[in-house]
């Protein structure tokens, strides 16, 4: 199943599935058997053994939604000392060259913030404090013009050309007049 954006349930499917754990508490209450439950509300046995142990120690009340999972996150003041520690630079914290990806961004939150993000997830703080992707501010010194103009005539107009003409055929082995 994919989540929204936000990640874990929408609401709406937060509250149906706490409607299935409040009618299996009701025939709880009842006496029918776990695995009656379970086929006629379409759901394994073990969740339905699940809930009735949760039912039996706590009541109804155990079976209601505590609403969304929370998510780890980076707080403001986090995220002020996260741009410290990127403002050092990748090399400083091990990295070979200095090239922020988002893996080792997650690397530091993790070692420095002791935050655990997928890599995915660590986008959403920086994104939200301003952070953009990057291109240099400044071109290689080592940069040819003169070769990158020269291969931008020559070699592109070939690379970028069809590698075989496109003539009108048939994808067929029964084509008429072949053996």
């Amino acid at each position: 199943m994919r989540y929204p954006e936000g990640g874990g349930l929408t609401a709406e499917r937060r509250a149906f599935r706490e409607g299935i754990r409040l009618k299996a508490g009701e025939r709880f209450a009842a006496g029918e058997k776990t695995a009656v439950i379970a086929k006629d509300l379409r759901v394994s046995v073990r969740s339905v053994e699940r809930w009735r142990r949760a039912w039996r120690e706590s009541g109804m009340e155990a079976l209601r939604s505590a609403g969304p999972a929370n998510s780890p996150t980076v707080t403001d003041s986090q995220f002020a000392v996260l741009e410290d520690e990127l403002g050092k630079g990748p090399s400083a914290h091990g990295f070979e060259d200095e090239r922020w990806t988002l893996a080792r961004v997650q690397t530091v939150i993790r070692r420095r913030l002791r935050v655990s993000l997928s890599v995915a997830t660590v986008w959403r703080p920086l994104k939200l404090h301003g952070w953009s992707w990057q291109a240099p501010a400044r071109r290689a010194l080592e940069r040819d013009e003169r070769a990158v103009e020269l291969w931008k005539k020559e070699v592109w107009p070939r690379v970028k050309a069809s590698r075989r003409p496109m003539v009108a055929g048939s994808s067929s082995r029964t084509r008429p007049g072949s053996p």
